[in-house]
């Protein structure tokens, strides 16, 4: 069974002369053949390191998957740092977790952060500039070679290799360090377009970050082994240069965490996706608002799927074919899914609310480093997710939240992601809202509601609420955060606004 760049190298001598890549932050175009001549260059100066382990920060972009594959054809593991918030203290936090030093990242990149380079870190630009005439040649030859002789001059190994390293999001608790192996990350790019109608005729929108599993998986290896064509840019959060592109470039494919369709929906006109057949939301619950939205504006609906980075990531998801609204969809061919008891860990059947667990070679090789972490979460091969959910009557399955953000009020289970969904569909479309809880020496805790602003009948939402949740599960305070904090990924950084909110409380409020 083939590793991921042999897939790679199989497609691009395949589809040589198809533009693989539009790079709109260079504004540069690569067809499949330079970008196999571009890898083989950029193999020769990665084979320079020594440590097995190299970090990669860059933008979502040609160059940073050109990294990826010529680290790989080396035989050497690619750790995927995020740049996008506390760029330096993640790359230390890489480097002490892996044990590595060298780490590919850009003069352009640092400049745009305002960030002095640190030990370790070699700019692209500067390896661009080393590339010699010769070096460009060779390669070019080298990439003409039959695919079996072109096969045998870079790395070969076992789909049970680790491919990449990848850090979870943290917005819980200290990033583990995910380690996904060849065989992992292949079965999503082989079993997702079985059930969503995917091909190399697709154009595929990338902007989500290569360091978020969503994004290394979904618009980075599943387009590039596909042999689709991708067009790249690295700020999802520029609503409406995203627009323009989908546009321009009549994209039908776009992966986005709800947050972001929310942005692209304000920012857009009517027509820019139009030549969208399949929008995938992920990462967090997509709001009946952004959905509606979409559909009434775009007519294009936004299916939403689940996964986790540690099952590279795609569980489930709902498709053309298969779609309930709410719901996370049907798992993807060759994964099983069952819900257990949260207490006793007994198998649950349909309609019972439990702990979902997932099986299959979608399932990570383990935290790097932290056995013992390793040993909690898998379980003869069932990954425990730590999300609570439903298996209806049709298959389907259903996202109740996380457990760790259920919360005990009063000696009761409160669900902040129901209240959380309760209160999106209540606020004005303007709100955000994020809930959490705060401690309550008599109950255990509060439950309370942050808002990016007040520009609402409180009271009115207030009486809604109370006609749909039990008293204990209604906010008793909002705090207005003007700027709801985000992770790169697109999630709500549970943590920070957890945190800001405790602080209010503690002072009484300000």
């Amino acid at each position: 069974m083939l590793q991921l760049h042999h897939r790679f190298m199989q497609t691009a001598k395949r589809f040589g002369s198809k533009i693989a890549i539009y790079d709109k932050a260079t504004n540069k175009e690569y067809t499949y053949g330079k970008m196999l001549i571009a890898s083989l260059i950029l193999k020769e100066h990665i084979a320079q390191i020594k440590n097995k382990y190299v970090g990669i920060m860059l933008p979502t972009s040609a160059g940073c998957m050109l990294s990826v594959i010529a680290t790989l054809m080396n035989g050497k593991i690619p750790v995927m740092i995020n740049y996008a918030t506390g760029a330096l203290d993640n790359a230390r936090y890489a480097q002490d977790k892996c044990r590595f030093k060298t780490m590919i990242t850009s003069k352009k990149l640092m400049e745009k952060l305002d960030l002095e380079p640190i030990d370790g870190m070699i700019m692209i630009e500067d390896i661009l500039l080393k590339v010699t005439t010769l070096a460009k040649l060779k390669a070019a030859l080298l990439s003409k070679l039959p695919l079996n002789l072109l096969s045998g001059i870079v790395h070969k190994g076992s789909q049970s290799e680790v491919a990449t390293i990848l850090f979870t999001s943290g917005s819980e608790k200290e990033p583990k360090a995910v380690q996904l192996s060849h065989r992992n990350i292949l079965h999503n790019v082989d079993n997702v377009p079985q059930v969503a109608a995917i091909s190399s005729n697709d154009i595929f929108m990338s902007i989500l970050p290569l360091f978020h599993v969503f994004g290394l998986t979904v618009d980075f290896w599943l387009p590039i082994i596909l042999g689709a064509t991708i067009v790249t840019y690295p700020n999802p959060l520029d609503y409406r240069e995203v627009s323009r592109f989908v546009r321009e470039h009549k994209a039908t494919l776009i992966a986005a965490t709800p947050s972001f369709f929310y942005g692209y929906l304000q920012k857009s006109d009517p027509g820019d996706f139009s030549s969208v057949n399949f929008a995938i939301a992920g990462a967090d619950k997509l709001p009946d608002k952004v959905y509606d939205g979409f559909l009434k504006k775009h007519n294009v609906k936004i299916y939403e799927g689940y996964g986790t980075t540690e099952t590279s990531p795609v569980i489930s998801s709902n498709t053309p074919t298969y779609h309930k609204l709410g719901s996370i969809g049907k798992p993807i061919p060759d994964v099983s899914v069952r819900i257990l008891d949260i207490n006793t860990d007994k198998v649950l059947g349909a309609n019972q609310e439990g702990k979902i667990l997932v099986k299959g070679d979608l399932v990570m090789e383990g935290y790097l480093g932290d056995l013992e972490e390793t040993s909690l979460r898998i379980h003869n091969g069932w990954y425990d997710t730590g999300d609570i959910g439903v298996i209806d009557d049709d298959g389907f399955l259903w996202h109740r939240g996380r457990l760790k953000r259920f919360v005990k009020v009063g000696g009761e289970m409160v669900s902040l992601v129901k209240v959380e969904d309760l209160l999106s569909r209540l606020l004005p479309e303007d709100v955000i809202c994020c809930v959490v809880d705060v401690p309550n020496p008599s109950k255990g805790a509060d439950v309370v509601a942050a808002v990016a602003n007040g520009n609402f009948d409180m009271q009115s939402v207030l009486k809604q609420l109370k006609k749909e949740l039990p008293a204990i599960a209604i906010p008793r305070q909002f705090y207005v955060i003007e700027n709801i904090p985000m992770m790169a990924s697109g999630k709500v950084n549970f943590r920070e606004v957890e945190r800001i909110c405790r602080d209010r409380n503690a002072n009484g409020g300000s």
